[in-house]
């Protein structure tokens, strides 16, 4: 079970929007702690909704065997969520760049990157995600003692935002060379970024709808 909240991590962790905002903060002024409040934001945000989704699903009693049903019924409901989301984001197509057009909250942040606008885009970039809240489902509703729980529960916060703190420790150890790697994602991203996003989305959702309605079944 926690190997299935681990793999769910991941898919919530490949977020565009956390490398572009990486590159943007690792190349203003003020680097190392731009990003570092980056990455404090990302935890706070991943961090409280974790712990709110576990105390919410132990409340409900989710965590019980004869709550079989509610469990991947949530989990079948997270998984259509995430494939609309995705069939949303395709039809809509990837945003035009309109130099008339207002920025959008996440560019005004990383135009004026302070601690406050710094901490805020990592709060924006990593609020939590059908994959996330799967993941921590998957140890929510596991039948574990509250140590091993805790455990697995800090190593989903720690892979959900590995694309704060891997580009930030990369910096520390080579700056130079990390920013040249991080500038070049961005700009493949810029032109395939709406197109992994979509992929990612309906990757989660199909997993989790697959998995939701086999265990449904069962």
């Amino acid at each position: 079970m926690f190997g299935q909240a681990a793999g769910y991590a991941f898919l919530a962790a490949l977020s565009p929007g956390a490398v572009v905002v990486m590159t943007g903060f690792l190349g203003s002024e003020s680097p190392r702690r731009t990003a570092f409040l980056f990455l404090l934001g990302a935890l706070v945000i991943t961090v409280a909704a974790g712990i709110v989704i576990v105390v919410a699903l132990h409340a409900g009693g989710l965590n019980h065997p004869r709550q079989r049903q509610p469990r991947y019924g949530l989990r079948l409901g997270l998984g259509l969520l995430a494939i609309g989301a995705s069939v949303v984001l395709a039809r809509r197509g990837p945003r035009t760049k309109d130099p008339h057009k207002k920025k959008g909250l996440l560019s005004r942040l990383m135009s004026r990157p302070g601690p406050i606008a710094a901490i805020s885009a990592g709060i924006i970039v990593f609020i939590p995600s059908a994959a996330f809240i799967a993941a921590v489902q998957a140890i929510a509703t596991a039948r574990a003692s509250v140590d091993s729980v805790a455990g697995a529960l800090a190593l989903v916060v720690v892979i959900d935002v590995m694309l704060a703190w891997v580009p930030l420790v990369l910096f520390i150890l080579w700056p130079d060379a990390t920013t040249r790697r991080l500038r070049s994602l961005h700009g493949w991203l810029g032109a395939h970024g709406h197109a992994v996003l979509v992929g990612v989305l309906a990757l989660a959702g199909i997993l989790l709808t697959v998995n939701g309605a086999v265990g449904l079944a069962m």
